[in-house]
């Protein structure tokens, strides 16, 4: 997407951003690249989104290749400004990546890229997951107090965008919990069934039976209940649930 426009209309620009892109992908990456154009003064800059979530670290925006490669060695070492300004709440800056002490693996690739600066904006996004906005540039001693400002703009707009993907993405795995928890239940109560006719005994010794094999043979509940439905209809079972 390309977008040229002053800090007066930034407003506007991040909207136009909002309207066009109806890929929260394409939004996230939109944002970074204008964020990357209104930093990029007599300077490259590039920049990139790392989110962390159930413990692992995702690349979920970048500006370019070069942006993605710097972000997915930091996620990959699960060290570096970006990841330090999610656990800390704070903006992170790396005057000099020369002198930089800190995150010494991570540091190590950013040298040998040429990048001099690094600048780390915390987003704002739920209890479940956290997230950073990472600003790069050769330049050493690049970034100031205005640059930290103008950032938190484009911060604030992925941070709406990155919750919204984030709120749709946990409706969808509960979705999918919901199915699996139902499938499962089907299959352990036609078990029982089974067993209850083979056995001519109750529903609770049929429950006895499937749990005591289960753990005998150390089997999950419903791979057991699968087993012995497949082995008294002679094919594996299916559920209303299946698409």
């Amino acid at each position: 997407m390309d977008v040229q426009t002053s800090t007066y209309d930034l407003p506007a620009a991040l909207n136009k951003v909002l309207l066009e892109d109806h890929d929260i992908s394409g939004v996230l990456d939109s944002i970074v690249q204008l964020a990357v154009e209104h930093l990029s003064v007599n300077r490259r800059v590039l920049c990139g989104i790392v989110l962390t979530r159930s413990r692992k670290n995702t690349v979920v925006a970048s500006s370019s290749p070069e942006a993605q490669r710097m972000d997915e060695v930091q996620a990959g070492f699960d060290e570096g400004p970006c990841l330090a300004a999610q656990r800390s709440n704070t903006v992170i800056r790396v005057p000099d990546v020369r002198y930089e002490k800190r995150w010494p693996q991570y540091m190590s690739v950013v040298r040998s890229q040429g990048l001099r600066s690094i600048l780390a904006v915390p987003l704002v996004v739920n209890t479940s997951a956290a997230a950073a906005m990472n600003f790069y540039t050769p330049e050493p001693g690049a970034f100031y107090e205005e640059d930290a400002v103008t950032a938190h703009q484009y911060v604030d707009a992925a941070s709406n965008v990155l919750e919204i993907a984030l709120r749709i993405a946990a409706h969808a795995e509960n979705a999918e919990n919901r199915r699996l928890a139902m499938e499962s239940r089907t299959a352990i109560d036609l078990a029982m069934g089974i067993i209850m006719g083979q056995n001519r005994c109750s529903q609770d010794e049929a429950v006895r039976i499937l749990k005591s094999a289960s753990n005998h043979r150390n089997v999950k509940l419903r791979d057991l209940a699968e087993e012995v439905i497949t082995s008294a209809s002679g094919q594996a079972p299916a559920t209303n649930f299946d698409s």
